[in-house]
């Protein structure tokens, strides 16, 4: 879980700054609509839209952008028509990479994935050559300061959560979730006045692929660049880096 949760810290940072050029709410916009297409555009009924409007807001974007994104979602309003895939691939050091997409061209996204996976070392598989490594799950990071464990225990578990782990390196707490619990928990955390840093829907890896050196630098720039792309959603590993060296190749 380790590589996740310092990838999620960096993503979380690195959002700031891609805030900056858009890339957030261009990325935001198409899961909202897509959600929106997929499970209709009531969030009371809809879970994943529900999140993902959590998510935008988080985020200041404006209510009118949200529903407008919804509504093209749902036909309402004429909008690009986005499809879902999922790559999988190796990265350096036999890491497992997946990459979640929004695209309205997969020739051309296929493509250009391949080659950031080339350039950086990586390599793109076949279908199901990593995805078991990964569970979906709910997921929250709790800051440390200011929040006692065992409270944190009672009201997340009582919610239904399923795991609570310390992290002492990042200085948080987290909380783990199956899908079905995720809602309940956000809500309870919520309704105690319990502040979290990141709250999503996302991929837990199973067993983790420890790296230091070049394989730690080359596994990141590869993560930063799938990051980078348009089309890219999410991407997900189960790479284990110290904190040490983690901060070390993210600073320089």
């Amino acid at each position: 879980m380790s590589g996740h949760s310092k990838w999620h810290s960096i993503r979380h940072k690195k959002a700031r700054e891609d805030a900056k050029r858009g890339k957030v709410f261009t990325k935001l916009i198409r899961e909202l609509t897509v959600s929106a297409r997929a499970g209709g555009g009531d969030p009371t009924m809809n879970p994943r839209l529900r999140t993902a409007i959590d998510r935008a807001k988080a985020e200041n974007m404006p209510a009118d952008n949200i529903d407008r994104a919804v509504k093209k979602g749902t036909g309402e309003l004429e909008g690009v028509r986005y499809e879902e895939y999922t790559y999988e691939g190796y990265g350096p050091g036999g890491t497992a990479i997946l990459v979640e997409v929004m695209t309205d061209n997969k020739n051309r996204c296929t493509a250009e994935v391949r080659h950031i996976f080339s350039k950086q070392n990586g390599n793109l598989g076949e279908n199901g050559c990593v995805a078991w490594i990964f569970e979906k799950k709910g997921y929250l990071s709790v800051p440390a300061e200011g929040v006692d464990e065992e409270t944190l225990m009672d009201i997340a578990l009582e919610a239904g959560a399923d795991d609570i782990v310390e992290d002492a390196e990042d200085k948080q707490f987290e909380v783990y979730t199956a899908l079905e619990a995720f809602q309940a928990v956000k809500e309870a955390l919520d309704a105690k006045g319990v502040t979290y840093q990141a709250a999503d829907i996302t991929m837990i890896p199973k067993n983790t692929v420890k790296l230091q050196g070049k394989e730690a630098e080359q596994t990141l720039r590869l993560m930063d660049a799938l990051e980078d792309n348009d089309d890219v959603q999410n991407v997900y590993s189960n790479f284990d880096i110290s904190q040490e060296v983690m901060e070390s190749l993210t600073t320089a």
